[in-house]
């Protein structure tokens, strides 16, 4: 892995950034492991790191006592999946055309507290126009607060693509566009498509290996990168230490992806058998993003909300997105917690703890995933992820059980990042 990678994560992560010497008491612990849980223990927190788990209320001299007795304590929550410049609504195409980046930024910031406040400590985005950049590294650096970002940059896809900027536009935006923008076509155009996004900071790689749904690309399914185009993105972001995360509906783009060796299937709606047997195989997780899907599915009934051309999308693939996920998980596939927030509201992604628990996931599983399994897909399992000793602090307490309520994971209440309370 590159060294500036390294040391952007070692700033971030380092207890000097960020941590304070702390004593949490807690009701009820879930560690993030999927042990059961412990009640009435302490957390020992020291440079921002925990230090140890003891039974009762412990205290030390001198040192803050954060009272979470009435309160489950949990890590950290992580989503895999988020778009933190961006939040959609029925003027998406207007704000694109008329809103500054520079006042955009200021939205994306809020979009940030946002997701903090509602216990999610870490989030990898996938894909923007640049703010997210900036913003991952003004939250590094103390200037704004959020939750520590792994960004992928501008996402790349083929011309026409989902991720193809252009479509929905007449001729005169239609020019110009080379893989910096994130169009590639061909195997050394993804190459390029993918060294441009490293060099602009990109901490993994996103691809669109089909169509998908808010885009004006007739077909949500159909595959857009060949094997070949597909096998040259991972091959360029693995000789760089990155991963790749690709977006995908459709079985065969799954499919080519998985043969690739990405890292992420996001949303993967229609996989089949063989996708499964892939995922499998391959050790790739599969990050369902079911808020999304409900989300699109519940605005396409609106009249007007969506083109006819999305609206017609989301109707057809919002809704299977659940079964997609209660097959998957039935199945043994590695699953990761994320949401596509920014699709729909920031500050919501807890809704997707209820919709996997719906689909069949049990409350503890639901709750790995956000924490444990995500963190090992970002490869962050040594840092964060769950609440162990000499793991960075990042912890929240709720009000209620979510193993008998799962919606009590959207009650958080205090959040502490790094060690340190964060004040809203």
């Amino acid at each position: 892995m590159q060294r500036w990678i390294l040391g952007l994560w070692a700033a971030l992560l380092a207890p000097s950034a960020w941590g304070q010497d702390l004593v949490v008491h807690c009701g009820r612990l879930l560690d993030g492991t999927g042990r059961p849980a412990q009640t009435a223990v302490s957390l020992i927190i020291q440079a921002g790191q925990v230090a140890r788990i003891v039974p009762g209320y412990d205290s030390l001299p001198g040192v803050a006592v954060l009272n979470c007795r009435n309160r489950t304590v949990l890590p950290g929550l992580i989503d895999c999946h988020v778009h933190l410049d961006h939040e959609h609504s029925e003027d998406d195409l207007a704000i694109e055309v008329r809103r500054e980046p520079a006042e955009q930024a200021y939205y994306a910031a809020a979009y940030a507290k946002a997701t903090l406040r509602a216990g999610f400590t870490t989030v990898r985005d996938l894909g923007g126009n640049g703010v997210n950049l900036a913003l991952r590294n003004a939250i590094a650096k103390g200037l704004v607060p959020g939750p520590r970002v792994i960004c992928a940059g501008t996402p790349i896809g083929s011309t026409g693509s989902h991720m193809d900027p252009t479509n929905g536009y007449n001729a005169t935006f239609r020019t110009g566009l080379e893989p910096a923008a994130g169009v590639a076509d061909g195997a050394d155009a993804v190459r390029r498509a993918v060294r441009r996004q490293i060099q602009a900071g990109a901490d993994v790689i996103k691809v669109a290996a089909t169509g998908g749904v808010l885009s004006y690309v007739k077909d949500g399914s159909k595959p857009q990168f060949t094997q070949t185009e597909l096998e040259a993105a991972v091959q360029t972001a693995q000789d760089y230490g990155l991963r790749v995360a690709a977006h995908a509906h459709g079985a065969e783009g799954i499919k080519r992806a998985l043969r690739a060796g990405v890292a992420s299937i996001e949303h993967g709606t229609l996989m089949d058998d063989e996708a499964i047997a892939l995922f499998k195989q391959k050790g790739a997780w599969y990050v369902p993003t079911l808020t999304a899907g409900r989300s699109v599915a519940d605005s396409a009934r609106k009249p007007g909300h969506y083109p006819p051309i999305i609206a017609e999308k989301a109707r057809a693939l919002g809704p299977k997105m659940m079964g997609t996920f209660a097959k998957a998980y039935k199945a043994g596939v590695k699953i990761a917690f994320g949401t596509d927030a920014g699709v729909f509201t920031h500050g919501l992604n807890y809704l997707e703890f209820g919709y996997m628990v719906e689909a069949g996931m049990p409350p503890m599983q639901a709750i790995v995933s956000a924490t444990r399994s995500a963190a090992e897909l970002l490869g962050l399992q040594d840092k964060i992820g769950t609440i162990e000793p000499g793991k960075t602090a990042d912890i929240i307490a709720v009000d209620g059980d979510p193993l008998q309520d799962i919606a009590a994971l959207g009650r958080v209440r205090t959040v502490v990042q790094g060690g340190k309370v964060v004040e809203f």
